[in-house]
């Protein structure tokens, strides 16, 4: 999996870049087809941005999140991107069976 991380008007520093490297690994632990994924944090006054878009076979699975805190926001955009693609895989899933039950 290839992480792409940029920041705008905001320096992206050693350790926010391993934080969201570790949380991007473990979603990989629930679907291993992830090929990229383009991760862009910004600040707006008070709120800290972080949107991520990951790139796995046939779709793209895409979240955003903000919170006063960076880690914060990076834990909650974790969360939507690991529900969806729980939803994504049992979706495929529920298509191959289908397509094998016939």
């Amino acid at each position: 999996m290839q992480v792409n991380i940029s920041g705008h008007q905001l320096e992206v520093t050693q350790p926010l870049r391993d934080y969201i490297e570790l949380k991007l690994k473990k979603l990989e632990g629930h679907f291993d087809k992830i090929t990229n994924v383009q991760v862009t944090m910004c600040v707006e006054k008070l709120k800290q941005k972080i949107e991520a878009t990951l790139h796995i076979p046939g779709s793209e699975v895409v979240a955003n999140a903000e919170h006063t805190d960076m880690y914060a926001a990076i834990d909650s955009l974790t969360d939507k991107l690991d529900k969806q693609l729980k939803k994504h895989k049992e979706k495929t899933q529920s298509l191959l069976q289908g397509a094998t039950g016939r």
